[in-house]
């Protein structure tokens, strides 16, 4: 594909993640409870009743993890830290955890050493539940205020060497307020008793959200002043808030559109950027929206280097609502003559409408006046984990979705003038959904909870050929693995994955089934890659991918895919490390069965065919 204009070498693209979402491992190494941990396991606080204890286990796979994002061929990874691995009880007088920084400081260096870069958020909303416990955490302005500098530095002294791009904290807006003022994130506090024992909602989402602000602003005060000069990197906050369109051109709903955007992205956004709070905030809050001192909005003005935007869907936004928390503004995906704005996600709150994401691109890039870094954005495919994965890695509206963000993106780069630096797809994997548990999936790469295989979806392979169609690509480049195997007649299917040593991947052709590919190497890899009707010219072709892109082998008289760990008896030109094998193929496969076919003759003679294709 022609693109007449590119986006430029240094536009930051690449997937994110959340450390709660998917590290699991929650005892291990010294790591302290977050508000998260026992939260989650509360009964009735996640719709499937899971937690966060093992999530997508990337704790313990973050190499695999890595050397998929690096076959993926992204430039950026943005990951969060968790608090309580850094300060197991969180404060500035507790001691801080080797373990911690070690495992951290491993994954920024693997990432380098991919070519990725890191793009690392300080919170994103796992709280070290001892600061909860000891004085209230976000609700106490005094306390956390200095906890949360404290813990910036740490992080800034241990990676900032190496990390040029910092996110303090990750939408603020859900922390205050699914967390203070509807109860449904930890710590759970609100003002209804059926669902918290404590908690105001009139009163505590705009303290913790004032003392949120603080904290940003502290922590980026003392980047700029201590470790900026040297370390060279950019620093700000992420900002969630969706597009609003009127429902109707009628005044009140006009005038209701924006107030929603006041409450969503004004609330935050205005404070930091511009040095005020939305008129119809303070109208509204009266003096429950508390202040700043004119020592505090001089730290808070300006406190970030970019505009950081999480952005999902669009609302119609109708006058006359109840909800403070939407600036007494209803919300829907309804249009007046019946129509649905688009298609409807696996959660509630979300539908597709590419047209929101160009104008509300247009709309913060008018307003607050600095470069845009896109940091997630993304969609859940409804009903998609109660399909078989073979359907499910075929997400067609999450590629639509994406179709229409990635076409948005460009238009307001390129026809309207928006300065745009990133875009991150939310997520790299389907990963614990907070309260949702597991059932609402938003990863480009299925994750089978049960056995933690990655499955590359769809939507990845559309993502990843998108930004390599329409970005300057450096001279030399090489295209990204998983658009090779596809170039190269790969299946769908298949990879190289861990594989028990109880069965093997030898079948022999026959009449009424596909013929799979009996590679396997001696330290239990399996191919396993199907082609219908035992096409031998498909065969040769496959046959002729794994002695370019992975390397064969005759050992004991049978060909083998080549394992670094084992020399080879025959060399077939350069051996390559397993690690080469594994990046060049783009999907785990199911287990190989044991053969039962009572064709063995045939087994036989099919090998020598194998050997013959190859030799």
């Amino acid at each position: 594909m022609s693109v007449e204009r590119k986006l430029p070498q240094d536009f930051i693209w690449g997937f994110a993640t959340a450390s709660f979402q998917i590290e699991g491992s929650v005892d291990v190494d010294g790591r302290g409870k977050s508000i998260w941990d026992d939260f989650s396991r509360t009964p009735g606080k996640t719709l499937d009743g899971k937690n966060g204890d093992v999530a997508t286990d990337s704790y313990r796979l973050w190499r695999e993890d890595i050397a998929l994002l690096k076959q993926y061929g992204i430039k950026a990874y943005r990951f969060s830290i968790a608090w309580s691995r850094i300060i197991p009880l969180g404060g500035r007088n507790d001691p801080v955890n080797p373990k911690g920084i070690k495992f951290y400081s491993d994954v920024i260096d693997e990432l380098l050493r991919a070519g990725i870069t890191p793009f690392v958020t300080l919170y994103h909303w796992d709280l070290p539940q001892e600061l909860h416990n000891r004085y209230g955490g976000w609700l106490n302005k005094d306390e956390i205020v200095p906890d949360f500098v404290n813990y910036a530095r740490i992080c800034f002294q241990s990676f900032g060497d190496r990390v040029k791009h910092w996110l303090t904290l990750n939408e603020p807006w859900c922390v205050a307020v699914l967390g203070y003022g509807r109860g449904v994130f930890a710590p759970g506090r609100c003002s209804d008793r059926n669902r918290s024992a404590e908690g105001d909602s009139s009163t505590e989402p705009w303290i913790v959200a004032h003392n949120l602000i603080l904290s940003h602003a502290s922590a980026v005060k003392v980047y700029r002043d201590e470790f900026k000069p040297t370390q060279e990197g950019m620093i700000g906050i992420t900002l969630n808030g969706d597009w609003e369109v009127p429902y109707d051109n009628s005044p009140e709903n006009i005038a209701a559109a924006q107030q929603a955007l006041d409450v969503a992205i004004g609330w935050y956004a205005d404070p930091v950027y511009l040095g005020f709070y939305p008129y119809h905030m303070k109208k509204m809050l009266g003096d429950r929206l508390p202040d700043f001192s004119p020592e505090e909005w001089a730290l808070v003005k300006g406190s970030s280097d970019f505009y950081g935007m999480n952005t999902y869907t669009t609302n119609l936004a109708k006058a006359g609502g109840e909800d403070e928390f939407q600036g007494l503004v209803d919300y829907t995906f309804t249009r007046a003559d019946g129509t649905e704005l688009g298609t409807q996600a696996h959660c509630a709150w979300l539908q597709t409408y590419p047209e929101g994401f160009r104008a509300l691109l247009n709309y913060v890039w008018k307003r607050y006046k600095l470069p845009i870094y896109v940091t997630e954005n993304g969609f859940a495919v409804k009903g998609e984990d109660s399909l078989p994965i073979e359907e499910a890695i075929k997400d067609h509206d999450r590629v639509e979705y994406f179709r229409g963000a990635t076409d948005s993106l460009y238009k307001a780069m390129y026809e309207d003038g928006v300065d745009i630096r990133s875009y991150f797809p939310w997520s790299f994997l389907d990963n614990f959904e907070w309260a949702d548990g597991y059932g609402t999936r938003f990863g480009v790469t299925y994750v089978d909870y049960k056995t933690q295989k990655r499955y590359p979806k769809e939507s990845a392979k559309f993502l990843i050929k998108w930004f390599r169609e329409h970005q300057e690509q450096p001279s030399g480049s090489a295209t990204p693995p998983i658009l090779t195997a596809q170039t190269t007649s790969v299946p769908e299917h298949l990879s190289l994955d861990s594989h028990s040593s109880a069965t093997t991947a030898t079948n022999s052709p026959s009449a009424k089934t596909a013929w799979r590919c009996p590679l396997k190497t001696n330290g239990n890899l399996a191919c396993g890659h199907e082609i219908a009707n035992h096409d031998k010219a498909l065969v040769k072709q496959h046959f002729e991918w794994h002695l370019t892109q992975v390397g064969l082998a005759v050992r004991n008289g049978e060909l083998e895919l080549l394992d670094s760990s084992t020399p080879s008896k025959e060399k077939t030109g350069t051996t390559p490390p397993l690690e080469r094998a594994t990046a060049t193929t783009p999907r785990p496969i199911r287990y190989a069965e044991k053969t039962t076919t009572p064709e063995r003759a045939k087994t036989s003679t099919w090998k020598s065919i194998m050997r013959k294709l190859v030799m």
